[in-house]
């Protein structure tokens, strides 16, 4: 069956409390997927004290719905941008940031109902961490990418993954002053992320998994389509595992060999299970992961 968005009905969305030291940051390229994932936050128990959405399509649709959130009571920014990339998209957000705290998601994720309470209570009481949670799947054909239910603390970079999902995650403004904003070189262009919670680690913040807070990340793409995102995401893993092979990082030379060894497992598995998805994954990152390593150490460094 396929998914019915739903859409941004002011007329049954009550006022809610506001946390007024917070901005929500959304990035998007004008997609209508935007309208529900602007539902779910204005359908939360608590209302940012704004919401700030960065237009790379510059839609007037999409400006027609931040005039239907700012309609309820809620603080809505729009911002147009001619640039290209989720990186620019959340840099020009948060440069127009204006609260101590600051949560990022994407146009394709549902928060759910508690998750800018949640959000906000743990950055209270963490106030100098990265908050990242649950990522769970909605509609059809998505792979889901976090679900545990165990809190965890990360405070060194894993081999494995840096427990941080770009589409669920909060910090204050305190931590982008001392980390740096995303990295916008093309190289890196679908795992900002990634290389961002590596340098902030490094850099010695650290990174709260709170299973309590969670969003839905929507699955809208065919299977040709996720076999270029996964290419995509092979690449810009690539890219970043070369921004610092570069640099003489050893631990990410440890890290590119062991994410490599485990696309020729998922490879593998899918072929001997019949399971496409791995198949998908696995040739996507054998394929994708070199030549990514070699853009990314043959980038040109910005000041």
């Amino acid at each position: 069956m396929e998914y019915q968005l739903k859409p941004l009905d002011t007329n049954q969305i009550e006022l809610r409390p506001i946390a007024d030291d917070i901005t929500v940051v959304i990035p998007t390229l004008g997609r209508p997927i935007l309208e529900e994932s602007l539902y779910w936050i204005a359908g939360g128990t608590v209302w940012p004290g704004c919401v700030i959405v960065v237009d790379q399509g510059s839609s007037p649709q999409i400006a027609s719905l931040m005039d239907k959130l700012g309609g309820l009571g809620i603080n809505a920014q729009y911002i147009p941008s001619n640039q290209r990339g989720r990186a620019p998209g959340i840099n020009l957000g948060l440069k127009n940031v204006k609260t101590p705290f600051v949560a990022i998601t994407d146009d394709d994720c549902f928060v759910e109902t508690e998750w800018l309470e949640q959000m906000v209570a743990c950055l209270r009481r963490h106030p100098k961490a990265i908050i990242t949670g649950r990522v769970e799947a909605a509609g059809d054909d998505m792979i889901v990418v976090v679900t545990s239910r165990e809190p965890a603390v990360y405070r060194k970079p894993r081999l494995k993954f840096d427990s941080m999902s770009g589409g669920n995650m909060a910090t204050s403004m305190a931590v982008f002053e001392r980390v740096g904003l995303f990295d916008e070189h093309p190289s890196l262009r679908t795992s900002e992320d990634g290389e961002w919670s590596y340098r902030a680690l490094r850099g010695g913040a650290y990174i709260v998994y709170a299973p309590e807070v969670g969003v839905r990340h929507f699955g809208w793409r065919d299977e040709s389509k996720r076999a270029s995102q996964y290419r995509d995401y092979a690449r810009s893993h690539g890219g970043f595992y070369g921004k610092y092979l570069r640099r003489g990082d050893w631990f990410i030379a440890m890290r590119a060999l062991l994410h490599h060894l485990r696309a020729l497992r998922h490879l593998f598995r899918g072929i001997v299970t019949g399971d496409q998805e791995l198949k998908l994954i696995g040739r996507a990152y054998l394929t994708g992961i070199v030549p990514g390593i070699i853009a990314g150490m043959r980038r040109e460094e910005r000041g």
